[in-house]
């Protein structure tokens, strides 16, 4: 076989300046890892999510909604568990263009809140963020000059309930006013804008108890 002439060999330590080619099989391997590491990191972010206090608290919320007929949705997300009420059937949490609960939000707040409280003492790492949510109808009062400003005013006011009645810690417990800009619905009838409407609670923990 005839070598041509003033070229240098493909494995000559001067072609390559930082070591020989890898092995195919390599590219493989370091794909593999990549992958299990980050397999590993959302294990580790779901820790707490996936814990048996977690789940019990999910299941029992599942079936007082269901039982109480209250409106709305209980899930388990890579955030933590999310509860969200939603007005229907002619029930209001709130006065229009008012942060004040109504007589049927608090009895809401009644039948769901042990199942905060228990959690709470169960788990030493536990916060729940209060989310508000509105319709897109523009607001503005003497008192609100937006969707967002009433939206934060009634999680506050939610917040301010837990803990006069329930004694819930104040220091796990957060407000957070989204106005009309995370509908779940397009705001395009009555019953749609009533169930943008709504109160949601997401509850995050860090423990790993199983």
């Amino acid at each position: 076989m005839l070598k041509s002439r003033h070229l240098i060999d493909e494995d000559d330590p001067r072609v390559c300046q930082i070591g020989h080619p890898a092995p195919p099989w390599l590219v493989n391997y370091a794909d593999l890892m990549t992958e299990l590491v980050c397999f590993f990191v959302i294990l580790y972010a779901l820790s707490a999510v996936l814990s048996k206090s977690v789940q019990k608290t999910f299941g029992e919320m599942q079936k007082v909604m269901q039982s109480e007929n209250i409106a709305g949705e209980v899930k388990i997300t890579k955030e933590g568990l999310r509860i969200s009420l939603e007005e229907s059937g002619g029930l209001a949490f709130f006065e229009s263009g008012s942060s004040e609960l109504s007589e049927g939000m608090k009895k809401n707040l009644d039948i769901l809140s042990p199942n905060f409280k228990e959690l709470v003492n169960k788990l030493p790492k536990v916060t729940i963020l209060v989310e508000g949510h509105t319709d897109n109808i523009p607001i503005s009062t003497s008192k609100y000059s937006s969707n967002w400003e009433l939206s934060t005013a009634r999680a506050i006011n939610v917040i301010k309930y837990l803990i006069n009645t329930f004694q819930l810690p104040p220091s796990l417990l957060t407000a957070v006013g989204y106005g009309e800009y995370r509908p779940i619905v397009a705001n395009d009838s009555p019953e749609n804008c009533s169930r943008n409407r709504r109160i949601v609670f997401l509850i995050k923990t860090s423990s790993s108890d199983s």
